[in-house]
Formats: C-alpha cells, sequence, structure tokens
C-alpha cells in the first residue's frame, strides 16, 4: 500500500512537469505565430530565439550582414519578443517619418531601465514623454537652445579648453568642456577641469554607457531579477548610476532652497516652477521623473558630442592632410587672433564638410535608439504588429550604397558640390529623424563647429612617435573609438 501511494505521487509530480513543458510549449508556439506577410525572420532556437547567435561587440555590422542574405526588413527573436530590422534611407524615412506616429515607443529592456530608467525623456511612452519633451524643448530654447545667445558661452568654455589641453589627456578635458555646456543649461553653471569629484562623475557616466555593449549586460536583460542578487561587474555599474543620481538629487535640494520663482535660472528651475507644490506623476512633473529628465539631459548633451569630437580628432590624425586643408581654411578665414564664430561656417565649406563626414563614419549611434509599434502597421510589402521592438539601424542610412557615392570611405567630398560649396545630403541622419528626433540636434551643430575649428586652430594633432592609431572601437550605448592618445602641437 505504502509502495502504490509513492508511486501515485511520483506519477502525479511528473505528469505535473510533463503538463506543464507541454503547456509551456504550446503557449510559445502561440505566441510565435506569425501574423500573415511578416518579414523574412531568422530562424532561431525554440524558447531562446537568436539571442545565441549575438555578438553584442559586433552587433550592427551582424544586422548589416543579415539584411545583405534576407533583405532590408527582416526580423528575429530575441527569446520570445520579435525583432524587427529596418536598413536603408528610403525605409528608415517610410517608418520614422511618413508613419512616426506607429513607431514612437520605447519597449522594456531591463538594464536601460535600471540605468536611465523609464520616467525621463529617452526611455518614456505616452502622454508623459509627450509632455516632458514637449516641457524640455520650449525650456531650453528659453534659455538659448539653438540661438546665438548660447554661442558665447560656448566660446569662452573653447578658451577654456584650448588653454588647458595637453597631450595624451584629451579625451577627460573634452569631456568635461562640452559636458559645461549642458550643464550650464540644466544645473546653471560649469564645473572646473580639477574638480575631482566631477571628474569621477564624468568617468562613471562613460563606463556606464560603455557596459551596454558587454555579454554581463545581455545576460542581465535574461534574468534581471537573478542578476540583482549576484555579484559581478554589473552592480559597480548600478552603484556608479546611483552615485550620478545622488548628484543630480543634491543639485535639486540646492536649487529649491534659493528658487525664485519669478527668474528661472535653468532648467531644474523651470521645472520645479512648473511642477508648484503638487507632484503631478501622470505627466511626469514629480522629483522622481525631474531626476531622470536631467539624467537624460545630462548624459545625452555630454556623451554624444564627445564621442564625436573624439572621432573627428582620430580621423584628423589618420589624414593630416585633411587636417591641413581644414587648418588652411580656418586661417583664411578666422586667423589666429580671433575665436571662431558659428557665422563663419557659412564662409567655410570645407570645415563644415569634415564634420558632417566625421559625424556620418563615427556612426556613434549605428542602431539607432530602440523602438516599438504602438499599433499595427505597414512597412514597404510587409505586416507588423503592435508592440513589436522595431531597429530602425542608423548605420545602414550613414552608409546606404544607394544614397553615398563613397559610403565606406571617409570622404567630405559627399558634402562639397561641384563648386566646392557645401551640400546638404538627405541621408545624413547622425541625429535620428521623426518624432523621437534628438532634441539637442542644434546645440551639438553649434559645439561641434566651435570645439572643433578651436581645436585645430590652436593646435596641430598626430600620433605619438612609434603609434598608429586605429579605427577599432567600443560598442556600447554609443560606438565609440578605442582609447588612443595624440600629440598636440601647438601652431
Amino acid at each position: 500500500m505504502i509502495y502504490s501511494v509513492v508511486g501515485l505521487e511520483w506519477i502525479d509530480g511528473w505528469s505535473i512537469l510533463i503538463f506543464l513543458s507541454v503547456f509551456l510549449l504550446f503557449s510559445y508556439v502561440f505566441k510565435s505565430r506569425s501574423p500573415t506577410n511578416l518579414p523574412p525572420e531568422l530562424r532561431g532556437l525554440p524558447l531562446l530565439g537568436y539571442v545565441h547567435r549575438i555578438d553584442p561587440s559586433r552587433f550592427y555590422l551582424q544586422l548589416a550582414e543579415f539584411a545583405e542574405k534576407y533583405g532590408k526588413v527582416f526580423s528575429f527573436r530575441l527569446f520570445t519578443e520579435r525583432v524587427v530590422v529596418i536598413n536603408g534611407y528610403k525605409l528608415v524615412r517610410e517608418a520614422l517619418v511618413e508613419n512616426g506616429e506607429d513607431y514612437t515607443d520605447r519597449p522594456y529592456i531591463p538594464m536601460f531601465e535600471k540605468i536611465m530608467g523609464s520616467k525621463g525623456i529617452l526611455g518614456s511612452n505616452g502622454y508623459l514623454w509627450k509632455q516632458q519633451r514637449r516641457f524640455a524643448l520650449h525650456t531650453l530654447r528659453n534659455f538659448g537652445l539653438g540661438k546665438k545667445t548660447l554661442e558665447p558661452s560656448i566660446q569662452q568654455e573653447c578658451h577654456y579648453l584650448t588653454e588647458a589641453f595637453a597631450p595624451f589627456n584629451a579625451q577627460s578635458l573634452i569631456n568635461n568642456a562640452v559636458s559645461n555646456i549642458i550643464c550650464c543649461l540644466v544645473f546653471g553653471d560649469r564645473f572646473e577641469y580639477s574638480d575631482k569629484q566631477y571628474q569621477s562623475i564624468l568617468h562613471g557616466l562613460t563606463e556606464s554607457l560603455n557596459f551596454g555593449g558587454t555579454q554581463v549586460a545581455q545576460f542581465y536583460n535574461l534574468v534581471p531579477r537573478l542578476m540583482d542578487w549576484l555579484p559581478g561587474p554589473h552592480q559597480r555599474i548600478f552603484a556608479l548610476m546611483q552615485k550620478i543620481r545622488d548628484f543630480i538629487k543634491i543639485k535639486i535640494i540646492e536649487h529649491k532652497e534659493n528658487l525664485d520663482p519669478s527668474s528661472p535660472r535653468d532648467y531644474i528651475d523651470s521645472f520645479l516652477i512648473e511642477m508648484g507644490d503638487k507632484e503631478d506623476k501622470e505627466s511626469g512633473f514629480d522629483l522622481d521623473s525631474l531626476v531622470f529628465c536631467t539624467l537624460d539631459l545630462f548624459g545625452a548633451g555630454t556623451e554624444t558630442t564627445t564621442t564625436t569630437l573624439q572621432w573627428g580628432l582620430l580621423y584628423m590624425i589618420l589624414y593630416p592632410d585633411i587636417q591641413e586643408r581644414v587648418q588652411a581654411e580656418i586661417d583664411a578665414v578666422i586667423g589666429s587672433s580671433r575665436q571662431p564664430s558659428v557665422t563663419d561656417r557659412e564662409n567655410m565649406p570645407y570645415t563644415d564638410a569634415v564634420i558632417h563626414e566625421i559625424q556620418r563614419m563615427g556612426d556613434i549611434i549605428p542602431l539607432n535608439v530602440i523602438r516599438m509599434t504602438t499599433k499595427d502597421t505597414i512597412l514597404d510589402k510587409y505586416t507588423i504588429p503592435k508592440g513589436t521592438i522595431i531597429l530602425a539601424t542608423l548605420n545602414s542610412v550613414l552608409h546606404d550604397e544607394t544614397m553615398w557615392e563613397t559610403p565606406h570611405s571617409f570622404n567630405p567630398q559627399h558634402f562639397l558640390d561641384q563648386d566646392g560649396k557645401f551640400r546638404k545630403r538627405e541621408a545624413f541622419l547622425p541625429f535620428s529623424t521623426g518624432k523621437r528626433v534628438c532634441i539637442g540636434e542644434q546645440l551639438a551643430r553649434m559645439e561641434l563647429f566651435l570645439f572643433f575649428t578651436s581645436l585645430l586652430q590652436r593646435f596641430s594633432f598626430s600620433a605619438p612617435p612609434g603609434e598608429q592609431p586605429t579605427l577599432e572601437f567600443i560598442l556600447g550605448a554609443m560606438r565609440s573609438p578605442k582609447p588612443y592618445r595624440l600629440c598636440a602641437v601647438p601652431r
């Protein structure tokens, strides 16, 4: 009798296990059923999808290889989530511009939410996102974003940078100088290059953004709750980001202590005034959202332009003839006795073309920022269901062989006409496009011109003796050049 009971329990236990396994398998098959006319799908493994074939360190290059085989629109699965990849200028424009409202959401990515949160401008959706984006644009424009009134602040920072510039330490100085511009808009002040605490904040931000391209980050996205309890490099990244958020919280407290509602000094002041005495969580006007919105503006306003300038100096080292031609134009138009001004740009077509080509070839966000469809939509001849993760790759636009004469070569002539005048190119989309286009585009364009020309006005750049920099990169949240050393010789 005892044997029979034990046997029955054993059979029932296995029956339950088999039932659950079959149930999960059928659930996966049901969820995996493709609607009619879905883009071609890469074959993956049950439950895992295509995750085992992805190399985070060269992911965008893999997608370019897949596009050659499967077409400009294709899909694959990351576990049970369907991802649709869109390649080429024509289709990216069709999706993000012509049907932009269909592609405005962000999907839930555990690592992204852990580092940057979903309450800010970058990661939020729907009404909250629209309110916070609109408020940020309006507020930053009031403080000079995209206007000539901001130019003196950037020129002053260019002066500080060129005076402090030293060989072998360029990355840290450029990072601090660029960051000070967004800091003036967001915090109302700049930070000295000797400020060790602030240097620690900047280094932590860079390290955290680079971490996104590691295998550990991808594993965190698979089992976030388990990884939260396990030791590893991800715990250091979380601590670094908490340190940055604490830094922002202190700045907010300082602003609240001496806030004058009749005279806002910066973005934080304006947010606190808009929030008033009562928090509005639905539209994002609460203290938590202020922390994450400030983090978004601070992070994006620092790292994107810094990374582009790092690529710029690297290309000048690798192409000294182009560097010399830029300097000749600087000497002819600006000379050596005054600082560059944004008004000089229209008289410096070659320099402007070089900066644009740096942005094109630097390709700092090759995968674009990930999106998700807000409803069922049609792209080209394919159906894309609501809630589908979208990778509308910028790499495929900036290197589109149908849009660029020499798409894979550094060639400033892409932005010059037959008469040597600057020409715009419709496939030049380093800031993305559509409803989620980068809100800091005008600021970044002004910064790139003023910082780049100021540096080349004062210095000639080359590699240290015996060293040869390469175009090897680190792929995290952005595509950054591997650390390199340079010599800066005063002109």
